[in-house]
């Protein structure tokens, strides 16, 4: 048998993932998270929704002092890359970087990518660093109240987003990723009647002192802020060759307790259809080390 064995082996070191180390430790269980460092979370300048920081916290200051909170109660964290999970009996063997690890049971917070808009990587984390470029209306659309607003995306998911925001401004334009809007009438007479300008791309982007600029053939736009709506690929390739069930877009499917359709395998955080903010995926890597605990329980009494 391969070693180490672990009661629980979690793939993924975002929120979800380090909570969930933090529970099962304090379980007086054996979990160890494979990290590859490539947590959404770490992208965040500043988050100022995340209850108990009132003056806000960065993603890689809440991911540190998660990580640091686990290794206290005796999760481990390895800097490695899982490339496939086997069911064996009731446990599974997983393959990393570092060799197959032998797991009891296996928790996937793998988490999604967000679809990124046509410029260069240097220009996208510039401008995301100093909130030119935001990817969460939820998390922080407060931050550009009253100011304008470019959404860059079209169809159903471009028109929800700049709906969306125009709760928090009446300057919202939303603007095609390629030559022209996929909008039928229906869609476009909302967004009008919203007061939503329609620009239509392919756009591109220039940074200034004050905001971020957008370049198309009907001329130059400034703007407070641009949010993508392109939609993300979710992280469940894992899950979906171990044959677990997936929705159409890719979400891990789960019950209640986190539990996916194979004995064992539990998923949680944003690789689950969900809200995508910290404080669900949090309280979904709560449930899932809650609901190991127990049915890890039911196979092998934990007395100590």
């Amino acid at each position: 048998m391969p070693t180490p064995n672990v009661d629980c082996l979690i793939v993924g070191g975002g929120p979800a993932g380090l909570t969930a180390a933090i529970y099962l430790a304090r379980f007086h269980l054996n979990v160890l998270v494979a990290d590859s460092g490539d947590s959404r979370a770490a992208l965040i300048p500043k988050t100022r929704n995340h209850a108990g920081f009132p003056e806000g916290i960065s993603g890689p200051n809440l991911l540190r002092r998660m990580n640091q909170q686990a290794r206290i109660y005796g999760a481990r964290i390895e800097d490695t890359v899982v490339s496939a999970i086997h069911k064996d009996g009731e446990s599974f063997l997983v393959d990393t970087g570092g060799g197959t690890i032998a797991a009891r049971s296996v928790l996937l917070a793998t988490g999604v990518v967000n679809n990124r808009p046509d410029m260069p990587d240097d220009m996208h984390d510039e401008a995301l660093a100093r909130g030119l470029l935001r990817y969460c209306p939820i998390c922080d659309g407060f931050e550009v109240t009253d100011q304008a607003i470019g959404v860059i995306g079209t169809g159903a998911r471009g028109m929800r987003e700049a709906l969306f925001l125009r709760g928090y401004s009446a300057d919202i334009t939303l603007i095609a990723p390629g030559d022209g809007h996929a909008l039928d009438e229906g869609q476009q007479a909302e967004l009008a009647n919203a007061g939503v300008a329609l620009l239509a791309g392919p756009p591109a982007f220039v940074l200034g002192p004050h905001g971020i600029s957008v370049f198309t053939d009907a001329g130059c736009f400034a703007f407070a802020s641009i949010y993508p709506a392109l939609g993300s690929v979710v992280r469940s390739d894992l899950a979906r060759v171990l044959g677990a069930g997936v929705s159409e877009e890719g979400c891990m499917l789960v019950d209640a307790h986190q539990r996916s359709s194979i004995p064992g395998l539990y998923a949680a955080g944003d690789v689950v259809l969900g809200l995508d903010q910290i404080s669900h995926a949090m309280g979904e890597g709560g449930v899932a080390a809650t609901t190991i605990r127990n049915d890890l329980a039911a196979r092998t009494p934990l007395w100590r």
